[in-house]
């Protein structure tokens, strides 16, 4: 049956059309059940809204998102039919009960996931089962190379290694000195990345301060083939845009099933033609892995499909207690990396050790320094100046100015200090309190928002000395840091007040 359409200027992030309920009636279809919309050669699947007064007989709304995907402008005709539930629905209901699901079957879902014949409910549904009911290793193996497949994949010349980490730390930029130590080798290291979802910055916010960061698969290859290196956003691209998918829905429902994790984090790196991943794996405090016991096992898991995918994946287990350096934010980070390669001897001691040892896992896994000797040649590149100069080179492949320094890039003008109101030392520093407040002040979205501590735990403090600084692009965000900060003091010293009572 054919429909007129109003477009609502929404994009709602959920896939479902609003339709009167005497023409929902006419076609079958009742509330929340599965209706097709269909453009010449394009469909969507939708769950059905119904309505007796917002809109009229022979007219759909639809929201921003469906339009779209079909092409479709305000006033454009639509087919709607009754749709009915794919098999992959019952394969879902079956994981549900714990029961353990066949590739077919695994293939299946991934298909009707591209497809766009599953709802948004469908997939909150896989990702709920899979998060209580969990899979096995053959299961996780399935779902990797269903998500590889659904995508396209970058094919380069050279001997291809990776580094991801899980996330959970502020300030976690080692990425933009990782890529240009690898790089300085003969290996190639495409660097596909996030940007923020939760944190104050994703590697990909960081780099975009620099150069651009989107290309698609092409214009990569040809990155790399001539800097052996790149530091790209990964949402740009059609690298198993299944996982995408099923981020999308998982990040609202704040749910991170290990088994989903496992296979989004490998079909990427197949996706890029990657032999050997470093896997950053912080532990700590408001981090993703709280305990070493639990990384040992995650770590081992990641090792054990690798090894079943052909991928040699070195884990390295990292202290994720506090922010990596001192910036949090895009520029500021930006800063501080640019920074560390320019004079490494003057960095963050936290930054460059980080840095170098995974990519030390990467030099010795590959061959390229002896075993236990990879921290030290990984530091030789650094203090070398090889990495900033490969940096340079990538900055510049990556239509950025190869000779920018740290200074040329702008902060946040709005700045206020918190300072000590007491002697004392450091004690804890909240991850998740400094997060909470970078986002007040505008990250990621403000790239020249953020934080910039100076002091971290250990350090004795006076009273009177400055133990972070905010920054911000507008006053009222300013205002709103430092109201957060002031209630939720990322900071404690030994020896402070926590609360008067009464």
């Amino acid at each position: 049956m054919k429909f007129n359409t109003v477009v609502l200027d929404v994009k709602a992030g959920k896939k479902s059309i609003i339709i009167n309920e005497d023409d929902a009636n006419e076609i079958g279809l009742e509330l929340n059940e599965r209706a097709r919309l269909m453009v010449d050669d394009k469909s969507v699947v939708c769950i059905t809204e119904t309505t007796k007064t917002l809109v009229k007989r022979g007219t759909i709304a639809i929201y921003k998102d469906i339009a779209e995907a079909l092409e479709l402008e305000n006033g454009g005709y639509v087919d709607v039919s009754y749709e009915p539930s794919p098999k992959s629905v019952e394969v879902i209901r079956k994981k549900m009960r714990g029961e353990k699901l066949s590739e077919n079957e695994i293939n299946g879902i991934i298909g009707d996931l591209i497809s766009n014949e599953l709802s948004d409910l469908d997939i909150a549904s896989f990702l709920f089962s899979v998060h209580y009911k969990g899979l096995d290793m053959e299961e996780i193996r399935n779902l990797t190379l269903a998500m590889l497949n659904s995508g396209e994949k970058l094919e380069l010349s050279g001997f291809v290694v990776d580094k991801h980490s899980i996330g959970g730390v502020p300030g976690n930029k080692v990425s933009l000195l990782i890529i240009p130590i690898v790089a300085s080798t003969d290996l190639f290291i495409p660097k596909t990345s996030s940007r923020a979802i939760t944190s104050p910055s994703g590697t990909a916010d960081t780099m975009s301060v620099l150069a651009n960061v989107k290309f698609d698969l092409k214009e990569i290859k040809e990155i790399v083939e001539k800097t052996h290196g790149c530091i790209v956003w990964g949402g740009a691209l059609n690298l198993a845009p299944a996982d995408d998918i099923l981020i999308r829905v998982e990040n609202p429902l704040r749910v991170n099933p290990r088994g989903l994790m496992l296979a989004s984090v490998m079909s990427k790196k197949l996706g890029v033609g990657a032999k050997i991943v470093a896997l950053d794996m912080p532990l700590g405090r408001g981090t993703k892995v709280t305990d070493i016991t639990d990384g040992e096992k995650l770590a081992r898991d990641f090792v054990e499909l690798g090894r079943s995918l052909g991928i040699n994946v070195r884990a390295g287990l990292t202290y994720g207690g506090q922010p990596v350096g001192r910036a949090i934010g895009p520029a500021l980070e930006a800063r501080e990396a640019l920074a560390a390669l320019i004079n490494p001897d003057a960095a963050s001691m936290s930054l460059l050790s980080k840095s170098a040892s995974l990519a030390g896992i990467i030099l010795e896994a590959s061959g390229i320094s002896q075993q236990g000797q990879g921290y030290d040649a990984a530091m030789d590149v650094l203090r070398s100046n090889k990495a900033l100069s490969k940096m340079r080179e990538i900055i510049g492949a990556q239509g950025g100015n190869p000779d920018i320094k740290p200074d040329d890039l702008p902060v946040g003008t709005y700045r206020h200090q918190v300072v000590a109101e007491n002697d004392g030392y450091v004690t804890l520093v909240d991850n998740e309190s400094l997060v909470q407040i970078a986002r007040a002040a505008g990250t990621p979205a403000d790239r020249g928002a953020g934080i910039v501590l100076h002091q971290k735990q250990g350090y004795k403090v006076r009273k009177g000395d400055v133990l972070f600084e905010i920054y911000a692009e507008r006053s009222s965000r300013l205002s709103d840091a430092v109201n957060l900060a002031s209630y939720s003091p990322p900071i404690m010293l030994e020896g402070m007040l926590l609360k008067s009572y009464p």
